[in-house]
């Protein structure tokens, strides 16, 4: 089962490690009236500056909220963050405010010009209003879950210095890991997609007239539907990524390499082009659609199996190189399909789903992991054979109309209501003053949670 890295990994005893990635959170979502439209209401004073607080930033839109959590040694940890935080947001809403619980936006006027892109720093600004003038505007308004993993630094000492005959540095073993896992996760989008899919429709004016599915799918966002520019990554090498974007940048496919919206991507390096030569200090995951049963949009189990797919992703053995591009290729036209299955059907690709959910319960039991990992792979193992559990099926429940706005808005104003009647909401945001990740450690915990969390804390990797 293990590659050589992975056997590497389990003979000197640091499997425990491997699971050990440093993760940060980024949960996108908008800003809504009680009727269910995006909010007409400026931008909350009291959490600082959105083009400048590095904890609670504006995205496309003006109405975009996105709270970002610095980075922690346990998804709990990270949980904990994000609580907080998008605590502070809510509670710093005008009146009648609400978060909108859903991937897919609100209703959307029928004259989208009228729709405010963010206001942030003069060449962001002007970014925006040129993807606005270029692209779909509805696929820019969607929401998700990003989640930033970085390597246990033991695990790449291990790896550099047991495999140096493969390695020129230690940034180049480091590089490799993320590489191969990056390819995992490309690999298996359309089986997250599966099982975490939570965006069967779209509401009002989304669409323009006959145009979208007439049906209820898995997830809207996660197909060609949703979110971004479809510009396929090159993913057989850190090289080959950076060079496929810089040459859809020069070919006008992509407005800058920043336009680049993959469903994983890499970051390090003081700038892109330079990344080959300086190495990847972590990779950021894009294929999570906000999960409506938590008022964060991310559950604590749903982050376990994350980083026990990196974990199996470093350990097992990697495509060879010349056979990325065309695994990938297949797994995007995979992604398709499971993304605009209906929510209720047995997936084409149920077999392959329950051989691969096979082999990572043997994974996890080589691995001798706790028994948290058992139950969370017993839940998903339940969702592949019984479609109705997953949570686009779930949501199928609460349409009336063709519509889950209803169902949206009971779930924001309960999210709302139990935020503003919780002891623990920092207000410690305000123009003037930038937060480090250790400084907002420092302020959002009491004492006791203070000194361990402060040390799990990284540099923001944003």
């Amino acid at each position: 089962m293990f590659s050589k890295v992975g056997k590497v990994i389990f003979d000197n005893e640091v499997v425990a490690k491997t699971s050990d990635f440093n993760m940060g959170l980024e949960i996108e979502q908008h800003r809504v009236d009680e009727q269910g439209y995006l909010s007409q209401e400026p931008y909350p004073a009291t959490i600082g500056d959105g083009a400048k607080n590095p904890w609670l930033t504006k995205d496309f839109l003006e109405a975009m909220s996105e709270s970002v959590t610095p980075a922690a040694a346990t998804a709990l940890d990270a949980l904990h963050y994000l609580y907080r935080i998008n605590n502070s947001l809510r509670s710093a809403l005008a009146p009648g405010e609400l978060l909108w619980p859903l991937s897919m936006p609100p209703k959307l006027p029928a004259d989208k010009s009228t729709i405010q892109l963010a206001k942030t720093t003069p060449e962001k600004d002007a970014y925006l209003k040129e993807w606005a003038k270029r692209r779909n505007f509805s696929s820019g308004t969607p929401c998700g879950v990003h989640i930033n993993l970085s390597l246990n630094p033991r695990v790449v000492d291990i790896v550099y210095n047991n495999l140096r005959g493969q390695f020129a540095n230690r940034m180049q073993a480091q590089t490799y890991l993320y590489t191969i896992i990056a390819q995992g996760f490309v690999r298996y989008r359309w089986f997250l997609t599966y099982l975490f899919g939570a965006s069967p429709v779209a509401e009002e004016n989304f669409f323009e007239k006959n145009q979208g599915p007439t049906k209820p799918v898995r997830s809207l966002r996660q197909s060609h539907y949703g979110f971004g520019t479809h510009f396929s990554g090159d993913y057989s090498s850190v090289q080959a990524y950076v060079d496929r974007i810089e040459q859809g940048a020069k070919e006008g496919k992509l407005i800058s390499d920043y336009e680049f919206h993959g469903s994983v991507r890499f970051k390090g390096g003081s700038s892109l082009k330079k990344m080959p030569a300086e190495g990847v200090d972590y990779i950021e995951l894009r294929m999570l659609d906000l999960d409506p049963s938590s008022s964060v949009g991310v559950r604590s189990d749903t982050l376990r199996f994350v980083r026990l797919l990196a974990s199996y992703f470093v350990m097992t053995p990697a495509l060879k190189p010349a056979d990325v591009n065309e695994v990938v290729a297949r797994a995007d036209k995979m992604n398709e399909e499971v993304s605009l299955e209906e929510p209720e059907a047995v997936s084409k690709y149920q077999v392959l789903a329950r051989a691969f959910m096979k082999r990572l319960e043997i994974f996890a039991n080589k691995l001798q992991l706790g028994p948290e990992y058992q139950e969370v792979l017993q839940d998903l193992e339940d969702r592949i054979e019984n479609p109705s559990t997953t949570p686009s099926a779930r949501l199928l429940k609460h349409l009336k109309d063709g519509s889950l706005v209803p169902y949206a808005l009971e779930r924001a104003q309960r999210y709302q209501d139990a935020a503003l009647q919780s002891l623990k909401v920092f207000a410690g945001f305000d123009s003037e003053q930038i937060l480090s990740a250790t400084e907002l450690s420092q302020q959002l915990f009491e004492p006791d949670a203070k000194a361990t969390l402060a040390k799990t804390t990284l540099a923001k990797t944003k």
